[in-house]
């Protein structure tokens, strides 16, 4: 195969941007943040670019760099100073229900893996399989992670908890 070209990185960029960054705003509920992130992740793919042949699923390596990179800035963000209290500008008009400030602030309640499972699984609608892969780990953790942050969210939401459902039975027939 021959060697990938920056005129294949930049048409790949210009298909997957505005997907990336919907990912990544889904992650951290901040437009400029989310752009700060998909920024990152496109000069790391840029670097790596000329390997890319290698890579068996470039979307999937890509989306897990991206996922890397919000993690990372989680991890080391108590060193980071927020200058503003709140967005210098009003959100978008258009909004999805995933995109709710009120949800929006309880996901970002959630530990960043828990908060990174529920947007891949729920928001970008990707299968436990897939999610695993962009973690880099198992499937079952996956789903523990799934359980314990819509677990975490209900509470934060003031949502009750979904016992075993009640059905009236078939002798009960008033």
């Amino acid at each position: 195969m021959p060697e990938p070209s920056d005129r294949d990185y930049l048409a790949y960029v210009h298909a997957r941007v505005a997907g990336l960054r919907r990912t990544a705003f889904l992650l951290c509920g901040d437009t400029h943040q989310a752009d700060d992130f998909v920024q990152e992740t496109l000069t790391k793919l840029y670097a790596r670019w000329p390997r890319i042949g290698r890579v068996d699923n470039v979307d999937a390596y890509v989306h897990t760099m991206l996922v890397r990179v919000f993690l990372d800035d989680r991890r080391r963000g108590w060193w980071r100073v927020r200058l503003l209290t709140g967005p210098p500008e009003p959100p978008p008009a258009e909004q999805s229900p995933e995109d709710r400030p009120v949800v929006r602030a309880a996901l970002a309640k959630l530990p960043p893996r828990q908060q990174a499972v529920l947007v891949l699984r729920y928001l970008c609608d990707k299968p436990v399989r897939e999610v695993a892969e962009l973690l880099r780990c198992s499937e079952g953790t996956v789903k523990s992670q799934t359980a314990h942050g819509l677990t975490r969210l209900r509470a934060l939401l003031g949502v009750p908890a979904l016992e075993h459902a009640v059905s009236p039975s078939h002798g009960d027939r008033r």
